[in-house]
């Protein structure tokens, strides 16, 4: 396979934004260096310039994801999770900016590691994520405590190495406080995280920094500090849902509405919500005129009871500069690529594109099938999004 090296967007930390201005975003003579990337931030000259953003769904390391990764790393010994992921790459690197969601902490560097149900994933899964081309990842989940503060320190320590950037969970406060900033196309993305809770390990009193629980009244402060901070589009990942249940629930229903229905200096303060945890193909869906993906199922995985289990579909919106200073970002093109998880091996399967070359072959066309029954089941084909592939 080709080994994708494109590199990370650079984040700003919170203060520093705070303190010095971003091009773009008005003021000051400094100029910021240029993003680990090599992409050039939003500036005076590009900043009319639109960008895609690429999301995907729980990266859940069962046993058997261990055992193939095991196996995929041949005789060198270790875990490879490349092979598991190329067939997302084309879409993921394709974007300006990917975002992905690494459900599960990581375990030491020999181990010992572990599916469900207290996850600890072997380390390699970090730099794969980053040579499939994700840019980014929420790290806020059901399981992030599974290792305690050790398992957060560890998975964020890989992401770092790997150069992937991650919100949701961190090593301390400031860490906490620092939403992922980073440049596409002509335009300055935050991103932000959140999980309903931790399976019942609370977080400890003393360091409620390790994970974000669902607060809206956080959630929208953090928005809006983003924004101050020179955000021009504020993605929020959301942990939620019902397991199993492709409805959205009555909670992220109230969620959905309170988040896009608030606002910032006139301007909507979230710009998009994508949703993960309950493992099966969810509804996309615009609210209050903000996109809202209730649940991207999972993307990688492996055999469960229900075999919506394997299924899923990556997020792509496609954002355009405002039309005057001082406006919002829109979203021109919304897409779901849907995808699942071959077994023997475990491999993730773009269906359009598969399909094309197979277009007889009944297990991807009934995957399919449910895929795009689920995302568009309250209406979003007529607010304009479309299957891509």
């Amino acid at each position: 396979m080709r080994h994708h090296t494109r590199h990370r967007a650079a984040t700003v930390p919170l203060a520093l934004a705070l303190l010095v201005p971003l091009a773009g975003c008005g003021g000051g003579s400094a100029e910021p260096s240029a993003p680990a990337n090599g992409r050039t931030p939003a500036s005076a000259t590009d900043a009319r310039k639109p960008f895609t953003l690429v999301a995907t769904g729980d990266i859940l390391s069962h046993d058997s994801v261990i055992r193939q990764a095991a196996a995929d790393a041949d005789a060198g010994g270790g875990h490879d999770f490349r092979r598991m992921l190329a067939g997302a790459e084309p879409v993921v690197a394709g974007a300006d900016l990917a975002i992905c969601h690494l459900e599960t902490v990581l375990g030491a560097d020999d181990g010992p590691f572990s599916g469900y149900p207290m996850f600890r994933t072997p380390p390699q899964v970090a730099q794969a994520i980053a040579e499939t081309g994700y840019d980014s990842c929420s790290t806020a989940s059901n399981h992030t405590l599974d290792a305690g503060a050790d398992g957060v320190t560890r998975t964020l320590e890989a992401l770092d190495a790997a150069g992937v950037r991650h919100v949701g969970s961190a090593r301390s406060a400031a860490e906490r406080d620092r939403p992922a900033l980073m440049a596409a196309g002509g335009a300055q993305v935050a991103q932000l995280a959140y999980t309903y809770g931790t399976n019942g390990i609370p977080v400890p009193e003393d360091r409620p920094h390790l994970v974000n629980l669902t607060d809206p009244e956080r959630i929208i402060a953090d928005a809006r500090a983003a924004r101050k901070a020179g955000a021009d589009v504020v993605v929020v990942s959301m942990h939620w849902g019902t397991e199993y249940q492709e409805a959205p629930d009555d909670r992220q229903l109230a969620l959905a509405e309170e988040l896009t229905a608030a606002r910032t200096d006139g301007r909507r303060a979230i710009d998009l919500l994508l949703g993960t945890h309950v493992h099966v193909p969810q509804p996309y869906e615009k609210v209050n005129g903000t996109w809202v993906v209730y649940g991207m199922g999972d993307q990688v995985a492996g055999v469960m009871n229900d075999p919506r289990g394997q299924m899923g579909s990556a997020a792509r919106f496609t954002f355009v500069p405002p039309r005057r200073e001082g406006g919002a970002w829109r979203v021109r093109t919304a897409e779901f690529v849907p995808h699942v998880m071959d077994n023997d091996p475990l491999r993730v399967v773009n269906l359009p594109r598969a399909l094309g070359e197979r277009p007889d072959h009944a297990p991807y066309t009934r995957a399919l099938d449910v895929i795009r029954d689920a995302a568009l089941s309250r209406g979003a084909e007529e607010d304009g999004l479309r299957m891509g592939r």
